[in-house]
């Protein structure tokens, strides 16, 4: 069975940071890429908020130029999912979807955390061209537009209020006539002039043309009337699900399935020899910049591990 110093677990801007760190200190890593190859970046399509690039980057270009950056120091990369691992004792065994065995003497955790969506027809398809599951990464787009907000936690009332910096008009659907959001989050909303909310209802179809979205169709979760809106986009505020299933329990982990970082600042677990970075154990910045900023943590901490464990 093949042994590896660092086995990385997913990709996107934590993974192939840590790759990159990871290779240049001669660690020789090797990154499963998981899913989603890049991760969430690469439905996205502008990336203006990521620090030395001026006129902005397309989200894929940005995660094959880190990927590239990687390979130069000798980063190994395998097309599979991991879908189990024995952490019971070091050297850790690793399990993956081709019938891969692997065993590592450390393991980073990248797997990121995937936005929720509605499942509604063509939804993905337009991701990056009027649909959202990020204020903070989108909201610039939308300067003085109509959008929409699907959800009644804290989540959709953060992301509204961000889209108010630059929307003309934002309009919260949740599908009951309270909020789940806590009471000065709601607060906030209420008070500003810009948000408006529409109860008991459900968006059931997006309507869009070659443009992206134009609108949206809205059926009232009581009566099942349908209505029409128009707006230039709709962001999904109903959370995002970490990607760690396949750890079955080894890992500590919230309530939401994030794992918890056991010696903070440090992206150490509470097994030794493992670490997490990005959104898999971040669930309140989400940013490509500070996900890679806990790549190159945890690639740093796994060196200095393998060498007090020589």
């Amino acid at each position: 069975m093949e042994k590896r110093k660092v086995i990385i677990v997913g990709s996107g801007p934590a993974g192939y940071t840590a790759a990159l760190y990871a290779s240049r200190a001669d660690l020789k890593p090797l990154v499963i890429l998981g899913h989603e190859p890049g991760g969430q970046l690469t439905t996205t399509t502008e990336v203006e908020n990521f620090p030395g690039f001026p006129e902005g980057i397309q989200g894929p270009e940005l995660m094959e130029n880190m990927k590239k950056q990687t390979e130069r120091f000798g980063t190994e990369y395998l097309s599979a999912n991991v879908t189990a691992v024995d952490l019971k004792e070091r050297p850790f065994k690793v399990v993956c979807d081709n019938g891969d065995e692997l065993l590592a003497e450390t393991l980073i955790i990248s797997t990121g955390a995937s936005a929720k969506y509605l499942g509604l027809d063509n939804e993905k398809e337009l991701i990056g061209k009027g649909v959202s599951a990020c204020a903070t990464c989108d909201g610039f787009f939308y300067r003085d537009k109509i959008v929409h907000v699907v959800g009644g936690g804290d989540t959709a009332m953060e992301e509204a209020s961000f889209l108010t910096k630059f929307a003309s008009k934002v309009t919260v659907i949740h599908r009951r006539d309270t909020l789940r959001a806590s009471k000065t989050m709601q607060q906030r909303c209420f008070d500003n002039p810009k948000i408006e909310f529409l109860w008991d209802s459900a968006v059931s179809e997006i309507l869009f043309d070659n443009t992206g979205v134009t609108g949206i169709k809205v059926k009232n979760t009581k009566t099942g009337e349908e209505s029409t809106r128009d707006t230039h986009g709709l962001f999904m505020g109903i959370g995002h699900t970490p990607n760690t299933a396949f750890l079955e329990g080894q890992i500590t982990t919230d309530d939401h399935g994030f794992i918890v970082p056991s010696n903070s600042p440090h992206p150490d677990t509470n097994v030794p020899g493992v670490f997490a970075c990005g959104d898999v154990q971040d669930s309140y910045y989400r940013q490509a910049i500070s996900a890679a900023g806990t790549g190159c943590m945890a690639a740093m901490r796994a060196e200095k591990f393998l060498e007090d464990h020589e």
